[in-house]
């Protein structure tokens, strides 16, 4: 009898992904805004990695994390987007049960690594405006790459946690995840085990990884802006606004549409509001994030104005 309710219980070898609701004759129009979005993301944010390679005054720490943060955003979108394209195009909706686990992994790895690493920027971005004077011998770079790594050790501990918290249940009966990845919450719900335990993981441990760093964030920036009150000169104003402001819109994007996901929405809202509203932070907010920190960013400007001119200067030299 055990025998057979194991056989039942692990006869899941794929899942099913319902993904977005867009109507048939729509589905071309999404690919292509989809894919135009998905290749600007790719796009953008390896640019951003290679000015800060090639430029050596762009070798700081703010840009150390931010390189950092640009490779995660380019990971974050391939995790999913890719998989909801081919999705889209094939009408091809299964994704094995390996596939469906190891896209969860690395999601959850992502989107933690953002998370910390939007905190140790904030906290960059505290040293260089309240002690400016110590900046360098603060944030110096064996400072960096620690922070750094800790941000990836610890990311990928807790996406390895759900991952194996996750591996152990069963599945059984209906396969189809009604969202375009592989989300936690959605195959919890599908599990037929017990998933108290996984829950209260997520509740004590998800609840730290947000709350810790989202304080980080938080006091960085009422300490900046103390500092600021203490000295209200416009040109102390001008000078937190250049070097925070491009950093405050990321963060505000980030958090603002993961709440309005997870925390914000009720549990009445459809599923299909909640996949479109997921939208925002896998697809649109890795997008927005190159034109933000180039946009707003002198450096960043004068990097890509110097690449560009010795690419026209190359190409200029091999036509004649």
């Amino acid at each position: 009898m055990s025998n057979m309710r194991w056989e039942n219980q692990s006869s899941i070898s794929e899942f099913i992904l319902l993904g977005l609701p867009i109507r048939p004759e729509q589905r071309g129009l999404f690919f292509a805004l989809f894919l135009g979005m998905y290749l600007t993301t790719v796009l953008g944010n390896l640019l951003i990695i290679l000015l800060i390679r090639l430029d050596s005054h762009l070798h700081t720490p703010m840009y150390f994390f931010l390189s950092h943060l640009a490779f995660s955003d380019v990971s974050f979108s391939s995790v999913t987007v890719p998989k909801m394209l081919w999705n889209m195009q094939t009408n091809h909706k299964s994704i094995p049960y390996a596939g469906c686990i190891s896209q969860m992994y690395f999601f959850l790895l992502f989107v933690c690594l953002d998370n910390f690493l939007l905190a140790v920027m904030a906290y960059d971005r505290y040293v260089a405006i309240c002690q400016p004077l110590h900046y360098t011998t603060i944030m110096r770079q064996e400072l960096c790459v620690s922070l750094a790594a800790g941000c990836w050790f610890f990311s990928s501990l807790h996406s390895l946690l759900h991952t194996l918290l996750l591996a152990r249940l069963f599945f059984c009966g209906d396969n189809t995840i009604p969202h375009f990845f592989c989300d936690l919450s959605a195959l919890l719900k599908m599990s037929c085990s017990d998933i108290s335990l996984n829950e209260l993981v997520i509740l004590i441990e998800g609840g730290l990884l947000v709350i810790l760093p989202l304080s980080g964030i938080l006091g960085s920036y009422i300490w900046i802006w103390t500092a600021v009150l203490r000295d209200p000169s416009a040109k102390k104003f001008l000078k937190v606004l250049s070097t925070c402001g491009s950093h405050l819109l990321v963060v505000s994007l980030y958090y603002g549409t993961i709440a309005e996901v997870y925390f914000f929405s009720s549990s009445s809202m459809s599923n299909d509001k909640k996949m479109i509203a997921s939208v925002m932070y896998t697809v649109v907010t890795p997008m927005l994030n190159p034109f933000i920190y180039s946009l707003r960013n002198k450096d960043m400007k004068r990097a890509l104005q110097i690449l560009v001119n010795q690419a026209k200067f190359l190409m200029s030299k091999d036509s004649i």
